[in-house]
């Protein structure tokens, strides 16, 4: 037993003693090279093979404390798909008066020639800058000479003037990460609040160690003739607080079906400034509450100053709502107004870019630009309008108070008591009907003065789509027939966004192919460009071989293509919500006409399925005409967002309907 436990011992030394030992930059093995496959999972395209995160703060005289983030990675590219592992973004955030760089830039690719390592230095020309927006760039580095089974390393500084809150720090890529290191130094004059997110396991290391500042003081003596100046130094030791991370072998964060965005569970830390004391100072504070948030933003001349700009558009806007009486009809025109007028440059953000006067005369702008100018017209008709904080679905939840969880601003209408959301960027959402990228739980509703309330953003009505089929069967099998399908709400808004570029013979390929490869002619389709109206279609197919013949019988799937042949939730467990977006309702019926000289001898079961308590439902009828069939489904979810706990229920529920859709109605000839 003693000897069990000094191996263990020796084993778990080892291990700390490996992890803790640095890979020095530029040394890559042959072994890393010769490597095919990552062993712990073989489907990676690439994996790091080591990743070191240094954040600390240093002390300049004449600027004080600059937040410098050092950043060393080895990763190996096992495939052509990892080459895209080989581009690195660094997202730069910069004001009118200072900004945040990037120096220091090293970087090789690897490759074995025979038993020689061929090494390719990053040149000038691999690297550029992009102007993301007004506040933001992106610095951006594509590796040279990238193989299948490169070994790519580089490292590089960044420093941000920034410490009211440093970038996210992430734990876990899409390709997996063999060993990293995660180290942060804090002065004690810097307090922050630490936010973790995704569901992986560790543990976080804390220590300290002293700093010191040297001040060097400049004196001048005056003699009468003449003038000395003397230099002396004075030091100051401060505490250092030293929170690290270190991991082995962490898996890859791969994709899952219904899920917002996977960066929401990605495994992170994020600092965020709560207050700053120096010696002999009040403390300053940064952020505690939401009401504290909440003022900030308001009280930013990019944000609550141009819901007070109203001149530019105040012509304009009377002849809007001219002959206008009822809040609803006012809210209409001017959302409508300001939808086909302006023009978002796809800049997310809730402080404007070009500012809303600029914006409304270029018919071009950023997020908050649009919104917020709907925000003031809205106002400036009388309505009871407020901007809402959002953060989109790619950029995470914002569960604690904090300024830098929101990316987006919409704007909110009370009418009659009720919540109408708007957000004029898009021009395929009506009132009450944000863009999915926005319904992300809750927002912040901003009221005058900067005072705050939280609101739920996720819809609480279905959108539908339903789909009539009436189709004869051939003796051979073949199908032909006529389609009619009608969308409504969130399921057309989806429709014109996803097609509205395709041509009418791209869309007609693509819908062959998602039909199983059905032939459509007599195509038509109604109000495509009429928001707020159900998109409507109808076209003729033809099909080959729909039904299989063995014999005397003939096998079919009744729903044809409509039929869902696989469960979308395969994963034994799930720790992340099932998140559809919006409720949402299917209804097909399907009219056979089946081939003369044959008669129906079986068909499925008539079902009634429920999941969880209210969350769907699924109904399917299946029933004799004088002619054939007559199929009728119904299936609803009648939740946007699921929680993982019903996760087994909901895998159930899909693979009952999987079952009951893709079971044969047989057909026996006379």
């Amino acid at each position: 037993m003693n000897n069990f436990i000094k191996v263990i011992t020796l084993l778990l030394l080892f291990t700390n003693i490996s992890l803790a030992q640095d890979v020095k930059f530029g040394k890559v093995s042959r072994e890393e090279l010769k490597e095919k496959i990552y062993k712990s999972d073989s489907t990676a395209d690439a994996a790091v093979l080591y990743r070191k995160i240094r954040v600390f703060f240093k002390y300049f005289s004449d600027s004080g404390f600059v937040i410098e983030k050092e950043v060393h990675e080895r990763i190996k590219i096992y495939n052509k798909k990892g080459f895209k592992y080989g581009t690195v973004v660094e997202n730069l955030y910069h004001n009118s008066s200072t900004e945040e760089s990037l120096s220091g830039l090293k970087a090789s690719t690897y490759n074995l020639k025979g038993s020689e390592i061929e090494k390719t230095k990053l040149k000038n020309s691999d690297t550029f800058t992009e102007e993301a927006s007004k506040y933001n760039k992106k610095e951006k580095f594509t590796m040279p000479n990238l193989i299948e089974g490169s070994v790519i390393e580089y490292k590089y500084t960044i420093s941000s003037p920034f410490y009211s809150s440093f970038n996210e720090i992430i734990l876990q890529y899409d390709i997996p990460i063999v060993k990293q290191e995660i180290k942060v130094e804090i002065p004690e004059y810097f307090s922050y609040k630490n936010m973790t997110k995704g569901y992986l396991a560790y543990d976080i290391g804390r220590s300290s160690k002293t700093g010191t500042i040297t001040f060097t003081n400049k004196n001048r003596d005056n003699f009468g003739y003449a003038v000395k100046t003397n230099f002396s130094n004075s030091k100051l030791d401060y505490k250092i607080n030293i929170s690290k991370v270190q991991m082995k072998n962490v898996p890859a964060l791969k994709e899952e079906m219904f899920v917002n965005s996977m960066n929401n569970y990605r495994a992170s830390i994020k600092y965020e400034l709560q207050y700053v004391k120096f010696p002999n100072s009040t403390i300053e504070s940064y952020t505690s509450t939401w009401e504290d948030v909440v003022k900030k933003i308001y009280e930013n001349d990019d944000f609550g100053n141009q819901i007070d700009f109203k001149k530019y558009y105040k012509d304009d806007i009377e002849k809007v709502v001219l002959g206008k009486v009822s809040e609803k009809e006012k809210t209409i025109a001017v959302f409508g107004y300001v939808q086909s007028r302006m023009n978002w440059n796809g800049i997310y953000g809730y402080y404007t870019d070009e500012g809303v006067k600029k914006a409304h005369s270029l018919k071009i702008g950023n997020v908050a630009d649009i919104n917020l100018m709907l925000v003031s017209m809205l106002r400036s008709v009388g309505l009871n309008a407020n901007p809402v904080l959002v953060s989109t679905r790619s950029n995470g939840v914002p569960l604690f108070p904090t300024r830098y969880g929101f990316n987006y601003v919409v704007a909110l209408v009370k009418i009659d008591g009720k919540s109408i959301f708007l957000d004029a960027t898009s021009k395929y959402s009506k009132p009450n009907m944000l863009p999915v990228r926005t319904l992300n739980w809750a927002g912040r509703i901003v009221k005058e003065g900067g005072l705050s309330a939280s609101t739920s953003l996720l819809p609480d009505y279905k959108s539908s789509e339903n789909i009539m089929i009436m189709a004869s069967i051939s003796n051979t099998g073949d199908v032909e027939g006529k389609v009619r399908r009608i969308c409504w709400d969130y399921i057309a808004y989806s429709f014109r966004a996803i097609n509205s570029d395709l041509n009418e013979d791209d869309y007609l390929e693509k819908l062959e192919e998602n039909c199983n490869g059905i032939e459509i002619s007599e195509y038509s389709i109604k109000n495509k460009e009429e928001i707020g109206k159900p998109v409507i279609e109808n076209f003729s197919f033809n099909s080959e071989d729909t039904a299989e013949i063995i014999g005397d019988k003939m096998y079919l799937t009744p729903l044809f293509w409509l039929a869902q042949t696989e469960n979308p939730f395969k994963k034994v467990n799930r720790e992340y919500p099932i998140d559809y977006g919006y409720p949402w309702e299917d209804i097909h019926s399907v009219t056979i006409n089946i081939p003369k000289g044959y008669v129906v001898e079986s068909v499925p079961e008539p079902c009634n399925i429920m999941v969880g308590d209210g969350m769907g439902q699924f109904k399917l009828h299946i029933a004799q005409t004088p002619l054939g069939l007559q199929i009728k489904l119904d299936l609803k979810i009648n939740k946007a967002i699921i929680s993982a706990i019903d996760y087994q229920g909901l895998k159930d529920f899909y693979k009952a309907i999987v079952e009951k859709q893709t079971e044969k109605v047989v057909l026996s000839k006379i």
